[in-house]
């Protein structure tokens, strides 16, 4: 069967020389990569588990690497007679460690959470749409959402008042059993979550009528959300806490609101700045004037220049919306455009003839000054 094994060495990952750290280091990576716990039902997974676990248990033993490096399988494999290795159990009591560092605590032996360890809420999700002006200027608005929540009959228990859950006689409260499980190897011991108990080390005799033994329910809920001036379309308004109820005494999720906008009837926003069209007559365009328009502060004058033509633009700085934390505002920029008669009496044509007639322009002129590439 020798022959048929790859080298110890390149099943973790490494030179022939490596150091005592950079196998432990190895073994644990790979060994939490392959672990049955978090490949359920994968048979690849579970094999190469095995392969690590073979080559970390003679590596990191210093007579048996000794034989190993010398002899190749032949010097650890009982079947060559040169060995002495014995079958192979691996101890992962040390891969525990590792598990509860990326698992947020309470692993027995062998990776699986420990169902009594404290556990944070998960986070929600709500859309809120504000007008454009309350996204410009800020508001506050109750948002209105659903919310998991520890039942307030059973104090999260699951267990109707006057009755206590038990521990589960199964896990002995531990919420996993062990399964070894005998191999060419040796003895491969490994760990998956109670079914009696499903995994939370207790059982539940008299289920609390009000969440059905589940501890939690599921509770509507309003609270005010403060959205800061300047707040954008697709922006995230984070609300600490706000989210699910943790158990076991973890904290709470975050509630993260997300912003819609509604378009507003005159102005349009890009980024801070603020724009809008205003038509004007021919004779303000012509001869100049001084008009009245809307900004987010209220109407204000401003004067439009004599011979402004279609499409010149009048820049209002400091008139548009507020930036994030800070003071300073964008502009608002007002585009003009020139109201064109469609219907004319007899004598308004005539009148516009005469007009055009003294003015002399000359339109093929203005063409030729044109450079459009």
């Amino acid at each position: 069967m020798a022959d048929t094994k790859r080298d110890y060495y390149e099943v973790l990952g490494l030179e022939k020389g490596a150091s005592e750290a950079d196998i432990k280091k190895a073994y644990r990576q790979m060994a939490k990569k392959y672990h049955p716990d978090l490949n359920p039902g994968d048979k690849t997974a579970e094999e190469k588990f095995k392969e690590v676990g073979e080559a970390y248990e003679v590596l990191s033993d210093s007579e048996k690497r000794a034989r190993y490096d010398q002899f190749g399988h032949a010097g650890v494999d009982p079947n060559y007679g040169a060995g002495g290795a014995g079958g192979y159990n691996v101890d992962f009591g040390d891969l525990g460690d590792l598990f509860s560092s990326f698992f947020g605590g309470g692993f027995g032996g062998g990776g699986h959470a420990n169902p009594n360890a404290p556990r944070r809420g998960s986070d929600l999700s709500k859309s809120v749409t504000l007008s454009f002006e309350e996204a410009a200027k800020g508001c506050t608005k109750n948002v209105e959402y659903n919310r998991i929540e520890t039942c307030n009959q059973c104090g999260g228990t699951g267990a109707q008042p006057g009755t206590s859950p038990k521990t589960c006689t199964e896990c002995s409260g531990t919420g996993y059993v062990r399964v070894n499980q005998r191999t060419p190897f040796g003895v491969i011991q490994s760990q998956h979550s109670c079914t009696t108990c499903q995994g939370t080390g207790k059982i539940v005799e008299h289920k609390c009528t009000k969440c059905s033994g589940m501890g939690k329910v599921r509770v509507k809920t309003t609270r005010p959300v403060e959205f800061p001036a300047g707040v954008d379309e697709g922006q995230k308004v984070r609300v600490s806490g706000a989210g699910n109820q943790g158990s076991n005494g973890g904290s709470s999720g975050d509630l993260y609101v997300n912003v819609d906008i509604r378009p507003h009837h005159i102005f349009e926003r890009q980024g801070y700045d603020v724009h809008m069209e205003q038509p004007i007559t021919y004779g303000q365009a012509v001869f100049g004037a001084e008009i009245e328009i809307p900004t987010l502060d209220g109407n204000v004058k401003i004067k439009v220049p004599a011979g402004t033509q279609p499409g010149d633009i009048n820049r209002m700085q400091g008139k548009g919306i507020q930036r994030l934390n800070s003071r300073s505002k964008g502009d608002q920029y007002v585009h003009f455009t020139v109201i064109v008669p469609k219907n004319v009496t007899a004598e308004q044509r005539d009148l516009i003839m005469q007009l055009e007639e003294s003015m002399g322009t000359d339109v093929s002129k203005i063409n030729k000054k044109k450079k459009f590439f």
